[in-house]
């Protein structure tokens, strides 16, 4: 039995998008989807509009509101805080995040290992994700003290001498690395979500073709899960250059910051400064606005270089 849409021959043509909103699904979609599109285009599209206008003015406390053209981000090029702050976020970014992803493979292998353990490990993995971020600063402030700190401590029954970490200027950047593996929780997860979607047929054909460990880890698991890799190396770089929180409790927030000096003023933390502090609300916002677009070239970049390792099961 046939229907007169089945015998009705095809044009070839798809249906006009406003004929498929038409239809009672799209419309549900649509609906659901109306919060969010609310929430986004008044607490995101909206503010950010307004920074846009703000950072061409003198906006500040106490000031006369006026159009000051592109003064503020002329005055990004000679401001020396915005290269050194510049400088400590990007030396943080290359070095934190290769470490994270190794950190956070390697816990999530060890997590294919533990058989019926792994979801209590995932979840004692996860929980420092989920722990304010103020605390987690305030936490490594004194475990990393120079005089009683435990990490000092561990490090002297292995005979090693501990550096200042949180007033050396030296050591300040490290001691931020150092504490920002704390909280690889969720890409951990990620990555162990990953892993095991990994199909155990190939390693069993790896085996019978003559491969080790290493080979089948090189061959078989880093492209099948390297689109989760793609997904958290963009996520955890975005997060790197707007470092502020751990930051600015550790150096900023119980304590000057003077016997450091800027070794660990981050871009977010000046621009936090200059917007909350000073009240120079335009530059603040001419301060964000650079690292928008520093933001988006690294992600375009990153989205560029991963068509020549990303693998992709359908072919793309």
């Amino acid at each position: 039995m046939t229907t007169a849409a089945a015998t009705r021959p095809s044009t070839g043509r798809r249906p006009s998008l406003w004929r498929q909103f038409r239809t009672e699904e799209a419309r549900w979609a649509f609906i659901f989807l109306t919060p969010w599109i609310v929430g986004t285009a008044i607490f995101t599209i909206g503010p950010m509009i307004a920074s846009l206008v703000i950072s061409f003015t003198n906006m500040g406390l106490g000031k006369t509101f006026s159009f000051v053209g592109t003064k503020n981000f002329e005055r990004l090029a000679t401001d020396r805080n915005v290269q050194t702050a510049l400088w400590n976020t990007f030396y943080y970014t290359i070095i934190h995040v290769p470490l994270a992803m190794a950190f956070a493979l390697g816990l999530a292998l060890l997590l294919l290992r533990v058989g019926r353990a792994a979801g209590l490990f995932r979840t004692v993995f996860y929980l420092p994700s989920i722990t304010p971020l103020v605390a987690v600063g305030t936490l490594w402030l004194f475990l990393l003290n120079g005089q009683v700190g435990l990490v000092n401590r561990g490090l002297e029954l292995i005979g090693l001498q501990g550096p200042q970490w949180t007033t050396d200027p030296g050591w300040a950047k490290n001691a931020i690395i150092l504490m920002s593996l704390w909280s690889v929780g969720s890409t951990t997860v990620i990555l162990f979500a990953a892993l095991r979607n990994v199909p155990v047929e190939l390693y069993e054909a790896a085996r019978i073709d003559g491969a080790n460990a290493w080979h089948s880890f090189r061959n078989v698991t880093l492209p099948l899960i390297s689109g989760a890799l793609f997904f958290v190396i963009v996520v955890n770089t975005i997060a790197a250059l707007q470092m502020f929180d751990q930051v600015y409790t550790m150096f900023y927030g119980s304590q000057s910051g003077g016997a450091i000096g800027n070794s660990a003023l981050f871009y977010v933390v000046y621009l936090f400064n200059r917007g909350f502090e000073d009240f120079q609300l335009g530059y603040a916002s001419a301060l964000a606005w650079l690292l928008f677009i520093i933001v988006m070239i690294i992600t375009v970049i990153q989205l560029r270089l991963s068509k020549r390792w990303v693998y992709y099961e359908g072919g793309a």
